[in-house]
């Protein structure tokens, strides 16, 4: 990684402030000791003009579109502002990779650190304006001394060329925190991303209306359109060929650790879309036994199971979330089997449930009231079944909830209102997660010795159709059979 030529001060309506080469702060250990006037000169001159032109608007646009034009008439005649977010300090002089916060990039589609999208009242609804940094300047040199410059990190693009791509008029974010200080009238802000715009709002809203604001965005995600659906999917289908690649070194992982698996993932997913859509699960022998285990550093055995949950996020942020418990010899033990098995017939019954008009919970208590029977059956619960669920015995050993939203957060929706999601009804559109599973702890001595230290989860991504419900992921096998013949061709 090049050591910067001075202080890796980034491009923020405060240091874009400072007009001339001088003004931009030494770095400290740095190799050189300023600038010159003659190398200040020579970098400000001799660059072709890169404009792009003609540029179509992003796939997404006119959803965006329809989105604000929803969220306008849920809040006539306030104000509202909703920004992507800054970046983080990862450590001393780098940062975290950057990622818009959902709510400004299910209602622009940009992706862009700073950037701030304000609705403006009108008389007949709201004017949409996007504000954004413009390209790095070449007349004060931030393009090549700041940190964020266009030297160190990339091109972004200009303002002109943003408002073709976005479908939104665009200004410059310098700008946008005084504006919105001198702003009377009703003001709603999405709170936690961005500091220098809640400073500049602290006394024009209330935690309380801005958290309507919130709940609203979140809500508002649980029904996807035809974009939607279709960025999911491929989300899923590059998911399938992750689980496909990581089938296919498992030997590999064998000779190394569960980081093998993890870092194979991680390579389908940065081909094939943005990033992961959260931290890989790589959990080998009785790691499957504990949820998110991200560690990933345990050793990859003949004769475990490995439980991969795990999701590749589109470019768009649309992410899958699915996971499979597969046998690392490629045969299921008649223990393993008989586990596996049962949380299958669980997914089964949980995934039949899923249809228009059914609660969100029904899914979930399908698949629990198979758990419950098997454990009653196995002799590890004492029945009857009814008196196991109304005293939630099972959780022992199925612990987690059976499902989720999907979408642009791996738990999409979760600031809406309890009765519009736990409690509400499924509509088609929607997509979410069934994913039962039964967990026995290595330490637990309440179970029979051979069950310790195994974890099964079958996890699919489910769309709500007007006449049932798609599985978006069956491109993976999930029947124990289906599983085995599947991972021996793979190998083969």
């Amino acid at each position: 990684m090049a050591e910067q030529l001075t202080t890796q001060t980034p491009e923020t309506p405060e240091t874009l402030e400072e007009e001339q080469p001088k003004k931009h702060k030494q770095r400290k250990n740095g190799l050189y000791p300023g600038v010159s006037d003659e190398l200040a000169e020579s970098m400000r001159t001799g660059w072709a003009d890169t404009e792009l032109h003609g540029l179509e608007p992003i796939a997404q646009a006119q959803h965006t579109a329809a989105r604000r034009a929803a969220l306008s008439a849920r809040f006539p005649g306030e104000r509202l502002v909703v920004p992507a977010g800054r970046l983080k300090t990862r450590s001393n002089d780098t940062e975290y990779p950057f990622r818009a916060s959902t709510e400004y990039a299910y209602l622009t589609g940009d992706q862009t650190e700073n950037g701030v999208l304000v609705l403006e009242p009108t008389t007949d609804g709201h004017t949409a304006t996007i504000y954004l940094l413009p390209r790095s300047d070449r007349e004060n040199g931030e393009f090549w001394l700041s940190g964020q410059g266009e030297l160190w990190v990339g091109r972004r693009h200009s303002l002109t060329e943003a408002e073709q791509l976005l479908g939104i008029p665009v200004k410059d974010v310098r700008n946008v925190a005084d504006e919105l200080r001198e702003a009377t009238g009703p003001v709603r802000n999405v709170r936690g991303h961005d500091a220098v715009i809640e400073e500049a709002l602290t006394d024009k809203v209330t935690a309380e209306r801005d958290e309507e604001l919130r709940v609203y965005l979140s809500e508002a995600r649980a029904v996807k359109d035809e974009f939607e659906i279709g960025e999911l999917q491929k989300a899923v289908d590059s998911t399938v060929r992750g689980f496909e690649d990581v089938v296919k070194v498992l030997d590999k992982a064998e000779a190394t650790s569960e980081r093998y698996i993890e870092g194979t993932f991680f390579l389908r997913a940065r081909v094939e879309g943005n990033d992961v859509g959260y931290g890989s699960i790589c959990a080998a022998g009785a790691h499957a036994c504990t949820l998110h285990w991200v560690r990933n550093d345990g050793a990859v055995r003949s004769g475990d199971l490995l439980l991969l949950d795990a999701g590749v996020e589109t470019h768009s942020l649309y992410t899958a979330d699915v996971t499979r418990t597969l046998p690392i010899n490629g045969t299921y033990s008649e223990i393993q089997r008989k586990i596996y098995d049962a949380v299958y017939e669980s997914q089964e019954a949980g995934i039949a449930a899923v249809k228009p008009g059914a609660k969100f919970r029904d899914f979930h208590d399908a698949s629990q009231h198979v758990l419950a029977e098997k454990l009653v059956e196995w002799g590890l619960l004492e029945g009857p079944v009814e008196r196991v669920l109304e005293l939630g015995l099972q959780r022992r050993w199925t612990l987690h909830g059976t499902g989720h939203m999907l979408g642009m957060d791996v738990h999409d929706c979760a600031a809406a209102r309890t009765e519009a999601y736990v409690d509400g009804t499924l509509e088609p559109g929607m997509c979410l997660t069934v994913e039962p599973g039964l967990y026995f702890q290595a330490d637990d001595l309440t179970v029979p010795e051979e069950y310790r230290g195994i974890g099964v989860r079958i996890e699919d991504d489910i769309l709500v159709t007007e006449d049932g419900n798609r599985n978006l992921s069956a491109g993976l096998p999930r029947q124990a059979d289906e599983v085995e013949a599947w991972m021996a061709r793979l190998k083969g």
